[in-house]
């Protein structure tokens, strides 16, 4: 049973942390903080949208499964974020025709997706913590 409360809390911290991260992007386009900062990405906060980066946001938080920094709850966090990162800014947005990083939604793209990835992949660290620190139960 450890293992399955370990995946559960896994990836139910990557699917609220993706709808955290989903929330923060869509605030910051409706109160205008993406054009103080010149990004162009504005979503709408639809079912659709949402599902999908819940969903996506779960399973790269199942990296919290590696056993590594164990003591280092925001450094985990961090860190796993790292790759979500990556995909978006290297394969995502170039898929989007949005230019490597992201960068014709602005220059700060990329550092906005990290800025808000770090905290996605904090909040599913403490989560996972949460969660799963307690393993004594039967």
């Amino acid at each position: 049973m450890k293992y399955v409360r370990n995946i559960s809390g896994a990836f139910t911290g990557g699917a609220l942390g993706g709808l955290l991260d989903s929330f923060n992007i869509w605030f910051m386009g409706k109160v205008g903080l993406s054009d103080l900062i010149g990004i162009s990405m504005k979503p709408d906060f639809t079912a659709p949208w949402l599902y999908q980066r819940m969903i996506w946001g779960g399973l790269w938080m199942l990296l919290l499964l590696i056993p590594v920094w164990k003591d280092r709850t925001i450094l985990r966090g961090m860190a796993a974020s790292i790759f979500p990162s990556a995909m978006v800014l290297l394969v995502v947005f170039p898929s989007m025709n949005k230019g490597v990083l992201g960068l014709e939604f602005g220059i700060a793209m990329p550092m906005v997706v990290i800025t808000l990835n770090f905290i996605y992949g904090i909040f599913s660290a403490y989560w996972y913590v949460a969660t799963c620190s307690n393993q004594n139960h039967k």
